[in-house]
């Protein structure tokens, strides 16, 4: 059984920074991609950040480039979203997501949404 478990989020000002990490048991680290999506209300789900198995090619939502960085652990099976210089349209409900990929393929976005295994999300507020 795969479980996929955010955490991290919080209430933060305009300008700070937050960590999210995503912890993914059931599935083997290098054998799948993984990508951070949020959601704000009344709004659909997006992509932010996404991951190939070993860290090699990352790719970002142009909203957060320069911002947010993802990287990952392997030994620890753990995913991380580094939060620079946020802003009140960065508030969102963030969710981890995780594809068995293997090493040869690096999915979409799209391809996330399509077929992912899903945390349960963690909240992020930024204040002004």
């Amino acid at each position: 059984q795969v479980q996929v478990v955010e955490s991290g989020g919080g209430l933060v000002q305009v300008g700070g920074s937050l960590r999210l990490s995503c912890t993914v048991s059931g599935l083997a680290a290098d054998d799948c991609a993984m990508a951070w999506f949020r959601q704000a209300p009344g709004k659909e789900r997006e992509g932010v950040a996404r991951i190939d198995w070993n860290g090699d090619d990352t790719a970002y939502a142009a909203s957060v480039q320069g911002r947010f960085t993802i990287s990952r652990d392997n030994a620890k099976n753990t995913l991380y979203l580094q939060m620079n210089s946020l802003k009140p349209e960065d508030t969102a409900i963030y969710y981890c997501a995780a594809v068995r990929s293997g090493r040869y393929w690096y999915p979409t976005f799209p391809e996330f949404l399509r077929s992912s295994y899903w945390g349960q999300g963690t909240q992020v507020t930024v204040s002004s």
